[in-house]
């Protein structure tokens, strides 16, 4: 700490008392900080934004400036960082935590294998590796050989394995990296046989599936224009374009394929289908899934791509083809969604419809042998089923349990795919599932250091503030739900984005578990749980539905009993830490502590920066008047209620977050920190070498759910115990 004022900060904390940092076992639930807290300094800026007769005070505006080249916010961000850190490092039971947490991620585990030829690509971390090396197999049961190890490519883990692919034959492995949880990718090429990286190299990929042609002579790809300098991490992403690169070209070779440059916001992805003979390129404006579809066949020569479905109005996915025929998942005419055909030669025959909208939302599917897998959200969970390809059920996939599958990718004419089965309390399985003999067997199990029949899971629902049913999984031991004794609760929620919040293992979330706490996730309003009128119901001018679900959830739990009147926190990461944001303000009284992860906190400015443009189709445009009011009367940066207690908070951000950009977490908690909020803490945790989530190293993450759930058990009264 550089500061005086940081320094004193620093001596009081480790002059205090052992009785003053004892936790709730020393008198009962915490209202105050671990001891006197005095915040870094933030300069107030005497800013105001005049926008459709709205004045807006904007004081921290100079926090939007990027980290990495204004000394100023580096030297902000670290003091906040040391006051954190010291802060946290002595709450009881974090050590505990840590310790807890490494030992559950320290069982190896396998990603879905994916076949290419004879062989099968895979990921396997043997446990604590903080990334997870790509291996192959030469057929089924062959010996694994390992491919790529990203562990070796940076001694502090800051640079990890995205997305990969091999190429039909499975001879060449595509695959990009990202440095520091960024979201721009380098793209390189393996040669598998050999191991040797080829020279090919291509940068500033971002948002892009890797989609290889047919002969694996070459691939296709998105990527935006290179960024000005100083610019990579912060200006809004503009002008994306379609390309394809051939084996042993210079990048600047490259085939433009598409691009809108007087549409310079819309978005674009290249799919090939698994025959190689189709490619597909869909474009779209935002995150909502509507888009516009173009096609070109493959034939070896010039490509030309033609209009297959013109218009951004409805969702279109991919899911598999048959000679011309290609197969998607649609909502038109159906918000449940529905299987329809498209002839790619002949776009005269029209929509034809495979299998019809259910009341169930059609949540994915994948054409595999000669037959379609179609997966079903029944509620927060999956129901997967067979299907011929002219709609007839042949029945369901037999599944290993309750919980959510994943996976079922594969090609035409090979019967073969892999998934994945996890529950909330059961880490992922894999299985071989055999298309034309029904067949289904466990290719990999996760070794387990607990026993997953101590912990119940209970489906309930409540209303919300309209009278609205909603959904929400509660997860604690079974000897807790006998005892009927309230514990201390961590409610986590989304709603947005078309996303579900289905059943997954975690095991810093088990961590929290095994200690008698209590975890609930609720299906919040916005989410993809009942289909597009469930979505619709929570975005734009309906935001406020999800705040108040996720209020009516923390109110429910209270009044049921499983939690005690100062022994709620809430959590959330994006859009969820808007959520977290929001209702805090809204209701600080409800909740004891807050964990608002690389969240969304600046609702009037947040389309200006790297990828917000996408979000308005949930979120509104803050230049539009209508939009603009709504989105100010609950951001979380203009909606502090100076003068009400308010929960601990743990803001938390990243430097390299070029997602959600960590401005608005630093604006969010330098506002926190300068209001009278009542004594308990408001700190800020940033993460360095870091993005939005994708490509933490094990290690890091352990680091920050050990900080946020020791902080959350200081503040909710959960003591935490070596012996659970």
């Amino acid at each position: 700490m550089r500061a005086f004022q940081l320094l004193l900060a620093a001596l009081i904390l480790l002059a205090a008392t052992p009785a003053a940092l004892a936790g709730p076992d020393a008198g009962g639930i915490r209202h105050d900080a671990p001891a006197a807290l005095r915040y870094p300094d933030a300069r107030r800026l005497d800013l105001i934004d005049e926008r459709f007769g709205i004045k807006v005070a904007d004081p921290y505006r100079w926090l939007e400036n990027d980290i990495r080249t204004d000394s100023n916010v580096r030297d902000w961000v670290d003091r906040q960082n040391a006051l954190t850190r010291r802060t946290i490092d002595r709450l009881p039971g974090r050590t505990i935590l840590r310790k807890r947490m490494e030992a559950l991620l320290g069982q190896g585990r396998f990603t879905l294998p994916r076949k290419a030829g004879n062989r099968y690509f895979y990921g396997y971390n043997s446990g604590l590796e903080r990334h997870t090396p790509l291996y192959v197999r030469e057929g089924l049961s062959g010996t694994q050989r390992l491919l790529l190890d990203p562990n070796s490519w940076a001694e502090d883990g800051g640079v990890a394995l995205a997305e990969w692919a091999p190429s039909p034959d499975g001879r060449r492995l595509l695959y990009a990296v990202q440095v520091a949880g960024s979201d721009w990718r380098t793209l390189k090429i393996l040669d598998v046989d050999s191991g040797r990286v080829l020279d090919d190299r291509v940068d500033w990929v971002k948002f892009s599936q890797l989609a290889w042609d047919g002969r694996g002579e070459g691939f296709f790809y998105a990527r935006f224009p290179d960024p000005q300098d100083g610019e990579a991490f912060r200006s809004a992403t503009l002008g994306q374009q379609i390309f394809y690169h051939r084996l042993g070209q210079h990048q600047a070779q490259d085939q433009l394929v598409h691009a809108t440059p007087k549409r310079p916001r819309l978005g674009h992805m290249a799919q090939v289908t698994s025959d190689g003979r189709w490619l597909l390129v869909s474009s779209f404006e935002g995150a909502d899934p509507r888009r516009e579809l173009r096609v070109a066949e493959l034939t070896g020569g010039r490509l030309k791509l033609r209009m297959l479905v013109r218009g951004i109005s409805n969702d279109w996915r991919l899911i598999g083809s048959r000679g011309s025929m290609l197969y998607f998942i649609t909502d038109l005419g159906a918000p449940n969604l529905r299987v329809v055909a498209i002839d790619a030669r002949n776009r005269r025959r029209g929509v034809q419809q495979v299998v019809a909208e259910r009341t169930d939302s059609l949540a994915g599917g994948s054409l595999i042998g000669s037959r379609l897998i179609l997966a079903y959200a029944a509620g927060a969970q999956t129901v997967a089923e067979l299907v011929e390809l002219d709609g007839r059920r042949v029945g369901d996939v037999p599944l290993p349990g309750v919980g959510a599958a994943a996976g079922f990718s594969g090609r035409d004419g090979d019967p073969e795919t892999f998934f994945s089965f996890s529950g909330f309390t059961n880490p992922p399985s894999i299985y071989r599932f055999d298309t034309a003999t029904l067949r289904f067997d466990l290719f990999a199990r996760p070794d387990l250091s607990f026993d997953p029949d101590q912990f119940g899971i209970e489906q309930v629902s409540y209303p919300s503030k309209d009278g609205t049913l909603i959904p929400m999984t509660v997860i604690r031991k079974k000897a807790l739900a006998a005892s009927g004794k309230p514990a201390p609760t961590i409610l986590y929620g989304y709603g947005g984005f078309n996303i579900s919040l289905t059943p997954g293992y975690s095991a810093t979330r088990l961590a929290w578990l095994e200690q008698g706490g209590v975890y609930a996730v609720a299906n919040l309003r916005g989410g993809g749980e009942y289909g597009r009128a469930w979505y619709d119901a929570g975005r734009a001018a309906n935001k406020q539905n999800v705040f108040d679900d996720f209020i009516a959830a923390g109110e429910w739990l209270k009044a049921q009993g499983y939690t005690t009147k100062d022994g709620l926190a809430i959590e959330g990461r994006s859009n969820g830490g808007l959520l977290v944001g929001a209702v805090v303000n809204q209701r600080p009284d409800l909740f004891a502590a807050a964990l608002p992860a690389v969240g969304v906190m600046d609702m009037l400015r947040f389309d200006r920066f790297t990828a917000g443009r996408y979000w308005i189709k949930d979120y509104g445009s803050p230049d539009r008047e209508e939009d603009f009011r709504l989105l100010h009367s609950y951001s979380p940066y203009h909606n502090i209620r100076v003068g009400r207690d308010y929960p601990a908070i743990l803001v938390k951000t990243a430097d390299t977050d070029d997602r959600v950009v960590p401005a608005h977490s630093f604006k969010y908690a330098a506002a926190l920190q300068a209001a009278d909020l009542g004594p308990r803490p408001r700190l800020l945790r940033v993460d360095t070498r870091a993005g939005h989530g994708s490509g933490k190293p094990v290690d890091k993450l352990i680091d920050e759910y050990a900080d946020s759930y020791a902080f959350a058990a200081y503040y909710t009264g959960l003591s935490i115990r070596d012996e659970p």
